[in-house]
């Protein structure tokens, strides 16, 4: 399956980055914690090459602990500051106006060489569809400033806020990028739901879902839907039809609905009940 999505707006909103660009200092790119590779937009790493960058692993709370750990440790070794946060629980967001202070430090002294002191750094939040963006501004302003849902797309236009006297925020739509060479970069972002599920078959992603569980977290499937317990990669669909059965999942005539099953399956993976799942690791 050919996991592609780039609706018409998404232009319009990186042509709107563009433009603004020029306006600030810092770029704090939110990707999803559990593909921190699949979540990053390589159009957005072109368009803020020469702009601080401050990464912030959201969703910290859905992935693998331990792998989180890989990736800060990753990003140190890179010379590159990130944090890892939980914006809907608002954990570890406190650390995000340090480490803003850190990402732009030599720009702040420039600054102050130049006699300007006490000027706040204009940061432009940026990421893909549902990777929180607006979750983790109206985190850190500790007010709803920012429109938020649990679904690609909710942000439409630029919203400029003011956070204290030192920071400005910029929220951006999520973009995804035009063509995806690699296809399993689309996959996995699929899997966490950052695309519009309409435009896949849902059973076929379900099926992907389960042939990564079964290879890396085959315990966690198991403890959530025993019926899957002992089955290998080549045995999904024998998995699914068995979630299937287990929820009771039925058309007319007692024939399965694995339509129905598939949706469970994803809802319950990308919402944490399954247990926490990292997707991509830093030395893949």
């Amino acid at each position: 399956m050919n996991y592609q999505w780039y609706p018409g707006h998404m232009t319009k909103a990186r042509r709107m980055m563009e433009e603004n660009i020029k306006l600030i200092d810092l770029m704090i790119e939110l990707v999803d914690a559990r593909i921190p590779v699949s979540s990053r937009n390589p159009d957005i790493h072109t368009l803020g090459q020469n702009k601080s960058r401050l990464i912030v692993l959201n969703k910290c709370d859905l992935a693998d602990e331990k792998i989180t750990k890989e990736w800060l440790a990753f990003y140190e070794s890179q010379n590159v500051t990130a944090v890892e946060v939980n914006a809907k629980q608002k954990k570890g967001v406190g650390q995000i106006q340090s480490a803003v202070q850190k990402a732009c430090q030599e720009k702040i002294e420039r600054d102050r060489k130049r006699g300007i002191i006490g000027r706040p750094v204009r940061a432009m939040v940026v990421g893909i569809p549902n990777v929180g963006k607006s979750t983790l501004i109206n985190a850190i302003a500790g007010r709803n400033t920012a429109q938020t849902g649990n679904k690609p797309g909710v942000t439409k236009g630029k919203q400029w806020i003011r956070l204290n006297k030192s920071i400005e925020l910029l929220d951006t739509p999520g973009i995804l990028w035009p063509k995806m060479e690699n296809q399993i970069t689309g996959l996995h972002l699929a899997m966490i739901g950052s695309m519009n599920d309409e435009i896949f078959q849902i059973e076929e992603l379900a099926l992907d879902t389960i042939k990564f569980l079964q290879k890396e977290y085959p315990s966690l499937l198991a403890a959530r839907f025993p019926s899957c317990e002992g089955l290998g990669e080549a045995e999904a669909l024998r998995c699914l039809e068995g979630i299937a059965k287990d929820r009771g999942c039925l058309k007319k005539g007692e024939e399965l609905n694995l339509e129905k099953a598939s949706n469970i399956l994803l809802d319950e993976f990308r919402n944490g009940k399954l247990g926490r799942f990292t997707l991509e690791r830093p030395n893949d």
